[in-house]
């Protein structure tokens, strides 16, 4: 049976909601709350890094990954100590970064959530080789697993999210590494991209303003990709609707870097030009038939106005044994922005569940 997790601040654990009002000015109260000693135990060992051999760099450490092409480096950075949940997470893109998840240095610590920032192959803060055959989903799987050997990580403490491609990532790697997985997240993904075209085709592009989705399509036949009028009439008549719901002026820094340092020779190959739907390597990617053979404890976030269809997303966690959903009614693609709230309470909720259950 599907169970939903509920996107109430209240419903999270109440240790979680201690160290938030701790850290952080309580939205109810408006004041600063006196922590308790258990609150300060478990906040000094969650800010201590005295054995970590990445102390000295804050964090950071650059992972050598092996590929057919040689090997490569990757950059992550660690953030906090916790034995028990630790979450590496996968950005979107492909060929995006880690950057727009920066908006969880205002809740994860809170919650004493370990988690890990990481660049895959190709983008902005890793090597970035020019081969276009390393840009397909098993090399991009066996990257996230040497990721995970190199990190320590392990079924009693492993979480994995990914949005976006990086829900493509994670459940590719849920179907083929789940054994060393003690949760999954898949954020804003659906598990078909012939499904995520007809959605596009069939949903968002008829609500889209006609004569700029036709101009549109004109830069995409001529493959004018490169036109600055492409990208502005993308993120005029689409990207503020369905990408992330705030003003253009308005939009949070992170994610402005992030889609600044897009590495578009990795994007484009496997993506295609943009969100309006996939053109590129992923085309045919479905494996909507599979959720069934992931048993781990899984979470899929949908959001009302995505580019994803959220109906979808809360399909795939009654297809798995283990799944859940979460719904972000006032999110999009970037739910963790344009619903933020919900969304971060509700992926505490369930790293704290999934714990709790397996302690």
């Amino acid at each position: 049976m599907r169970r939903e997790v509920s996107s109430a601040p209240g419903n999270c654990d109440v240790s979680v909601e201690r160290a938030r009002r701790y850290l952080f000015k309580s939205p109810k109260e408006g004041i600063e709350m006196t922590p308790d000693a258990h609150d300060l135990s478990a906040l000094a060992n969650y800010l201590d890094n005295s054995t970590r051999a990445d102390r000295l760099t804050g964090g950071v450490r650059w992972i050598p990954i092996t590929t057919p092409r040689g090997t490569f480096k990757v950059w992550t950075k660690r953030v906090g100590n916790n034995p028990r949940v630790k979450l590496l997470l996968l950005h979107g893109g492909p060929g995006s970064t880690h950057e727009y998840f920066e908006a969880f240095d205002s809740y994860l610590p809170a919650a004493s959530i370990e988690y890990y920032y990481y660049d895959q192959l190709g983008s902005y803060y890793s090597d970035q080789p020019d081969f276009d055959d390393l840009w397909e989903i098993p090399r991009f799987v066996d990257e996230v697993e040497q990721v995970r050997q190199a990190l320590g990580l392990d079924a009693t403490n492993f979480f994995l999210l990914g949005q976006s491609w990086g829900g493509v990532l994670a459940i590719e790697y849920a179907l083929r590494y789940q054994q060393h997985l003690k949760g999954l997240v898949i954020s804003n993904m659906m598990a078909s991209c012939p499904a995520y075209n007809a959605y596009a085709e069939q949903v968002l592009m008829p609500s889209m303003d006609q004569a700029a989705l036709a101009e549109i399509k004109r830069f995409e036949a001529d493959k004018d990709f490169a036109n600055p009028r492409y990208m502005e009439l993308l993120m005029q008549h689409y990207y503020v609707d369905h990408v992330l719901r705030m003003p253009l002026g308005e939009w949070p820094e992170p994610v402005e870097r992030a889609f600044k340092h897009v590495n578009s020779k990795v994007y484009v190959p496997v993506q295609g030009p943009s969100e309006l739907g996939v053109s590129g390597k992923l085309l045919h990617w479905d494996r909507t038939a599979d959720l069934a053979r992931i048993n781990v404890q899984t979470l899929t976030i949908g959001a009302r106005y995505d580019t994803m269809d959220p109906s979808h997303m809360e399909s795939m966690a009654r297809s798995m044994p283990h799944g859940r959903y979460l719904y972000c009614p006032d999110g999009s693609h970037l739910a963790m922005y344009d619903d933020q709230q919900r969304y971060v309470a509700g992926l505490i909720a369930f790293l704290r569940e999934v714990d709790r259950q397996a302690s």
